[in-house]
């Protein structure tokens, strides 16, 4: 199979790109922001004090925590060129193979290796040799296959089920820990007249987080795995048994998902009208200007089977990479040595208290009551998947996966029609292990 696929950008997308402007701001002495930009990277830089950085860190906090930890580097310059979120996701390959920026915010686990193999990326295995008080499991997830360190841990954040604890005591429920529980809570939670679980998926992403946890519940990390590298079938009975699973829990979700934002879908636990959401730990950000930014919690996906437990964990890991042939290599080195410290990660942590620092040593006494909790979640993980999105080919995640789980959204009776279709396509797309 050829890689055809990355020369083309849906015209969706296109779309997207000409319609998102984002803000190009120098970082320096007294610099500011100066002009709109789209994901080209900043242009050809022969400046050799200066650094360009492409970042998908388009919402305000996380945008405003990039742009403060970039200004307080001392070792240079730093231009960068922030691009909205999905639209960096999707025009990613178009912009490596054309004049991308030095370095650029990206995920680790399989679209990173993803990269790696194609020659996208460089070996940051030098930059690997300043930096310690990582985990050993943050080098495994920075790694290429061929044991090339490509990939700068940042921050993480776990994937759990949400909710309001006022809520949840005013009515006297209790978290549930297995699928019959959750089931029966589901019901009280309806008899309340309220929503049980908020649900969004306007940008083809937010279900695949409700898809990973079933499947990880219903079949176990070595399965999910397996499904993600198109070593199994979409067909088989253990992949229906998943959308069973989901089909239970469809009249419990809030209606019309796919005109709902993830935001829209958390404001809605906001104001009570849903009782709980499963996101990823960045859902705190909503509650962040709200009357009671405390109340706020999370409990693990329930068990559905007790042969494979509850103790895997969706926990997602950004960092930086560096493009495959930087315009200016050296003082990219240092300022991803940089990135990499406790100092910089800590810009993070103060805008963001929804996402955990990579280090061991990271001062965790200003950690909110959630990044506490979710340190103890994942410490006691017994595996760490990393979304649906980053643990699958790039192309068969938003050309075959995220349409094919709107479809069964929007028809959930025509599921053995979409497995098959997807089982087509993936055999397209992974040849060699169909």
């Amino acid at each position: 199979m050829t890689d055809s696929w990355i020369h083309e950008i849906p015209a969706s997308v296109r779309a997207v790109r000409e319609a998102t402007a984002s803000r190009r701001a120098v970082l320096g002495a007294g610099a500011g922001v100066s002009a709109l930009a789209l994901l080209a990277g900043c242009g050809a830089n022969t400046d050799p004090n200066t650094v360009t950085v492409g970042s998908h860190q388009s919402d305000a906090i996380p945008k405003k925590a990039v742009l403060d930890m970039l200004s307080s580097w001392k070792g240079g310059k730093v231009e960068i060129n922030t691009v909205d979120h999905e639209t960096f996701k999707e025009s990613i390959n178009n912009y490596l193979q054309g004049n991308p920026d030095d370095v650029f915010t990206w995920f680790a686990g399989y679209r990173a290796r993803f990269f790696a193999e194609r020659g996208l990326v460089s070996d940051l295995s030098d930059v690997w040799e300043n930096i310690d008080g990582m985990p050993e499991s943050m080098k495994v997830a920075s790694s290429a296959d061929d044991g090339r360190l490509v990939f700068i841990p940042w921050n993480y954040y776990p994937w759990a089920v949400f909710y309001k604890p006022s809520v949840f005591d005013k009515h006297g429920w209790s978290v549930p820990e297995t699928f019959d529980e959750w089931l029966a809570l589901n019901e009280d939670i309806k008899t309340a007249g309220m929503t049980p679980i908020a649900f969004s998926d306007k940008d083809g992403w937010e279900a695949m987080g409700t898809f990973d946890m079933l499947d990880l519940r219903v079949n176990g990390y070595d399965f999910h795995v397996s499904l993600m590298a198109g070593k199994e079938s979409w067909e088989s009975e253990e992949v229906k048994n998943i959308f069973a699973a989901w089909r239970e829990l469809l009249p419990y979700q809030q209606a019309d998902p796919l005109g709902r934002t993830w935001q829209e879908a958390a404001q809605s636990m906001l104001k009570e009208e849903t009782a709980m959401y499963t996101m990823g730990m960045f859902i705190d950000q909503q509650w962040a200007e709200s009357d009671d930014p405390e109340d706020l919690d999370f409990f693990t996906f329930p068990e559905f089977d007790p042969s494979i437990g509850a103790d895997v964990v969706e926990a997602p890991i950004d960092g930086w990479m560096m493009a495959a042939k930087p315009h200016n290599e050296k003082k990219a080195k240092e300022l991803l040595t940089y990135l990499a410290t406790a100092d910089a990660i800590q810009y993070k942590l103060d805008a963001d208290p929804s996402v955990i620092s990579p280090r061991t040593d990271q001062d965790q006494s200003n950690y909110s009551k959630l990044q506490k909790k979710a340190v103890d979640l994942i410490t006691n993980a017994s595996a760490i998947s990393q979304f649906l999105d980053r643990d699958t080919r790039p192309d068969f995640a938003s050309t075959v996966i995220s349409p094919s789980l709107q479809n069964f959204l929007k028809n959930p009776d025509s599921i053995d029609s979409i497995l098959r279709d997807i089982e087509k396509q993936k055999k397209s797309i992974f040849p060699a292990e169909s």
